[in-house]
């Protein structure tokens, strides 16, 4: 026997108009910004999910998951190899910000209990139908959950109250005191709730109706990522009676590294940026950070050719850096133009270039904002660039609509005197 009900509960879909929607579902989640730009998210959530509907739900174990969707040996350890635990976690949070921030009026909805990797799907229709006999359905084959069993109709104070009545004159005065106490804790646990339901959906509204500005904008893909952000910065060699000090790039085998006052002034910049939006931020340095650190996590890189990671991840795009030690900046699209310090002055009177880029990087699947100069006056000026609401303003108008989607590079132009950095300018603006 089915019943019809308001709410949201949990819900089973059997027929293949239901899996159907289910499925549309998941198509409208794994075009969310929350999940559009990743590799590993989207195919566990499609493999869970696809699986569940096809009733073959003993297959989302975590051994057979590694296998089936991140291509791991069949005896592979799951104690050190924890792709599938992480991913799965990074699933779950990212559901929850795809219904908080783009899903909120969905009738149906996917989420990823804790613990388990099999996925549950709850309606928000009124009066969708459910069965009376069977309750919260667990696919897992299960008990229900505890949340299942509190899931019962509550009747109303009213009717509790009116289901005395008949009985008053045989009702103890005291027993007539509890219902009307009962009736009156009933009375203020729903208004409490319908104030939070509206203050809710007032801040909500008004945080969706407000402007985003362009500082938003060019930061919201990694500072709205539920990862820390990595915070990865160059570093150089400091050795007394040395030419180089201070300017060759520091390597992994050296026990201390140190960065310029100007670099210093972008990570106090840029750390600002973080610290404000509520973003967990780690700084570490480039020369002893491998790949499998940067790897899923959003990634922000501090410095030109001190920085071994900004050279290899900028090298597949249009603007990019000559191998060193050429100090160039190049244009991949039009090689006849590139941008380099004018070497026939001291290096505290040369103007400086930088590159500005944000674009999401297949090698590390993550989003990657690199703030870069030829020289370390560059980069300096490339933190403010990338900081200031009005030169973002700026960028903004020249990227055009969806310019907090896009990846994006900008080269610029800074003044130097008496090693001092000048305001940066935009010299050219590349996005896809």
């Amino acid at each position: 026997m089915n019943r019809t009900h308001t709410g949201r509960e949990a819900w089973q879909p059997y027929t293949a108009q239901e899996k159907e929607a289910i499925l549309r579902e998941l198509e409208a989640i794994l075009g969310s910004p929350q999940f559009c730009n990743s590799k590993r998210y989207p195919a566990l959530l499609e493999y869970i999910v696809k699986n569940t509907l096809a009733g073959r739900s003993d297959l989302l174990k975590e051994r057979t998951l590694g296998v089936e969707v991140f291509n791991r040996p069949p005896t592979y350890d799951t104690n050190t190899d924890t792709v599938v635990r992480y991913t799965a976690g990074e699933v779950r949070k990212r559901l929850l910000l795809y219904y908080s921030e783009h899903g909120q009026n969905s009738s149906l909805r996917i989420s990823l209990p804790a613990g388990s990797y099999i996925p549950e799907f709850s309606s928000g229709h009124e009066g969708a139908p459910e069965d009376s006999t069977t309750g919260s359905y667990d696919s897992s084959g299960s008990e229900p959950s505890a949340e299942a069993h509190v899931r019962m109709p509550v009747q109303e104070p009213d009717s509790v109250f009116a289901a005395e009545k008949p009985a008053v004159a045989a009702v103890p005065s005291s027993h007539m005191e509890r219902l009307q106490f009962t009736r009156v804790v009933w009375l203020a646990v729903t208004a409490a709730v319908l104030i939070a339901a509206v203050v809710a959906g007032f801040w909500w509204h008004r945080r969706a109706s407000r402007p985003q500005s362009a500082l938003d904008a060019f930061w919201a893909p990694v500072l709205r990522d539920a990862r820390p952000v990595i915070l990865c910065t160059g570093s150089v060699v400091f050795a007394q009676n040395n030419n180089y000090s201070g300017v060759t790039t520091a390597g992994k085998d050296l026990d201390y590294t140190f960065v310029s006052m100007q670099i210093a002034s972008a990570i106090a910049q840029i750390s600002d940026i973080t610290v404000s939006s509520g973003a967990t931020s780690q700084l570490v340095s480039s020369a002893s950070t491998p790949l499998t650190e940067l790897r899923e996590h959003p990634v922000i890189l501090l410095g030109g050719y001190n920085n071994d990671w900004t050279i290899r991840l900028l090298d597949p795009l249009r603007f990019h850096f000559s191998p060193h030690p050429n100090g160039v900046i190049l244009d991949r699209m039009q090689p006849a133009r590139s941008w380099q310090r004018d070497q026939s002055l001291p290096y505290s009177s040369a103007d400086d270039y930088a590159i500005v880029a944000r674009f999401h990087d297949p090698t590390i699947d993550g989003w990657v904002v690199a703030i870069a100069g030829l020289g370390r006056n560059g980069t300096e000026a490339a933190a403010q660039f990338a900081t200031s609401p009005h030169y973002l303003q700026l960028l903004g108008g020249q990227i055009g609509h969806d310019f907090a989607k896009k990846n994006l590079e900008a080269v610029l132009k800074v003044n130097v005197i008496d090693g001092k950095s000048g305001a940066p300018s935009i010299l050219a603006v590349h996005s896809w």
